[in-house]
């Protein structure tokens, strides 16, 4: 019983491409790695097109989000800016009470309860 090469690996990551076509020649059980390694090649050669399309469309995708979330929050901003009522109502650092809101308080503030 013969035992198996496990050279293939470290050959393929760290020597050059003659010394590994040399071993192959020699050896069955790295034969069968590279061939192994050859179809998968080729599968990945095969779907790369459909992947890198699909990546495509993503990018388009996040560009287009991004552009929508930009217009909406400038339209918005805008709205606030130019609508005085809005803008007279709410300032940075202004804490709403319960009569802006629009409800019936009594002297202490607190709402009107009719009885």
């Amino acid at each position: 019983m013969s035992k198996k090469c496990d050279k293939y690996e470290a050959l393929f990551t760290f020597s050059d491409e003659e010394t590994l076509q040399q071993h192959l020649l020699e050896c069955e059980d790295c034969r069968k790695e590279q061939e192994i390694m050859d179809k998968v090649s080729a599968l990945i050669q095969e779907v790369k097109p459909e992947y890198l399309k699909t990546r495509k469309t993503s990018a388009k995708l996040k560009i287009a989000c991004a552009a929508f979330a930009i217009l909406f929050s400038g339209v918005t901003l805008g709205i606030v800016n130019f609508n005085t009522d809005v803008a007279d109502l709410i300032r940075y650092g202004q804490v709403l009470s319960i009569e802006d809101y629009g409800f019936p308080v009594d002297s202490y503030g607190l709402i009107m309860v009719d009885e």
